[in-house]
């Protein structure tokens, strides 16, 4: 998550610089075609290129709203398992008479914050963060998922008899909670745990299970792929078609100028065309980069930061120390 006040205009310019070279690229073609080669019968009429803008427009439009709706979504399952999370450790706090049980039972939830946002940072295929933009600017901050193994993490909350259950696992976040119901079956049956409470405390479980199936749901289920492909198709029909709608346009410029330009007003068409046509990709940009709100982009969703807060609350309430919170790099918090 971008933290600053903005964007630097330079630093989305760079971000954005391949689609810039091959816009231009479009644009030089219809005037060569046009101007040198005398094909003049290659314009076509402005008015059929606005309205196809105007589709375009309301296509991408669309999908950034639904795509900020995923992130929207996701900030606020993680603000839910924050708040959770707290009501977790206070009740653990409040329920557990025995402190080495209770702090079993903190770092369990830990170890499943861990999974769970290792789980989310895993790549899938349609999402976005190889493209040679994303690649290039991740150099900027880091993601501690991909540089950290899951199994270092796990060694600060699990025993090594869990560790090893865990990492063996198909789905170690689920297997942790499963460890974590376990251990309150065991609390209960050897009475270091009263009925009354263990229901409570399952019950929060529970909605650990529901909150993890909510954060599995975004990050298995991407933007629809139907829709996706209709949009870069609409944007790329209108990037390559507007050049040749504006030939005539500036063609007609010629008649009222003089000097050096006069005759040559139609290479004007590039920058404008590319200018435009920019705007349009840099949508299709941005929406792309905020489809996946867990992918370990500069747009995340910062779930180091909120599992890191959560340990720090929940293990200083146990007097225990805890690393420092993750800072934002380059403005960038993971």
């Amino acid at each position: 998550m971008h933290l600053g006040k903005s964007y630097r205009v330079s630093e989305f310019i760079v971000w954005t610089r391949r689609q810039i070279y091959l816009l231009v690229a479009v644009g030089c073609v219809p005037v060569i075609l046009y101007q040198v080669l005398g094909m003049r019968w290659l314009s076509i009429p402005l008015t059929v290129v606005g309205l196809l803008g105007t589709a375009t427009s309301f296509i991408v439009g669309f999908k950034n709203v639904q795509t900020y709706n995923r992130t929207l979504e996701a900030q606020q399952l993680w603000t839910a398992i924050l708040g959770t999370s707290r009501f977790w450790g206070a009740s653990v706090h409040n329920y557990v008479p025995g402190r080495d049980d209770a702090r079993d039972l903190v770092a369990r939830h830990l170890a499943w914050l861990s999974c769970l946002r290792y789980a989310l940072r895993a790549p899938r295929p349609w999402e976005s963060q190889e493209r040679a933009s994303n690649a290039e600017y991740r150099h900027l901050y880091r993601v501690q998922e991909h540089d950290t193994p899951l199994e270092v993490e796990l060694r600060r909350h699990l025993q090594p008899q869990e560790l090893q259950r865990v990492l063996g696992a198909p789905d170690p976040a689920m297997q942790v909670l499963w460890l974590q119901g376990r251990a309150l079956h065991r609390l209960l049956e050897h009475g270091r745990l009263s009925l009354t409470y263990s229901i409570e405390l399952n019950k929060l479980l529970k909605e650990f299970i529901d909150q993890q199936g909510r954060a599995e749901r975004i990050k298995n289920s991407p933007y629809p792929r139907q829709y996706a492909i209709i949009n870069t198709i609409f944007v790329w029909a209108f990037c390559v078609l507007l050049p040749f709608g504006l030939l005539k346009e500036f063609d007609k410029l010629n008649d009222g100028i003089t000097g050096l330009m006069q005759g040559w007003m139609v290479w004007l068409v590039v920058p404008f065309s590319a200018t435009i046509s920019w705007m349009y990709n840099a949508l299709e940009q941005v929406g792309e980069s905020t489809e996946n709100p867990f992918e370990g982009g500069a747009n995340d969703v910062p779930i180091t930061y909120f599992a890191r807060l959560i340990e720090r609350e929940l293990m200083g309430a146990l007097g225990e120390t805890t690393p420092p919170l993750p800072e934002p790099v380059n403005s960038i918090l993971m």
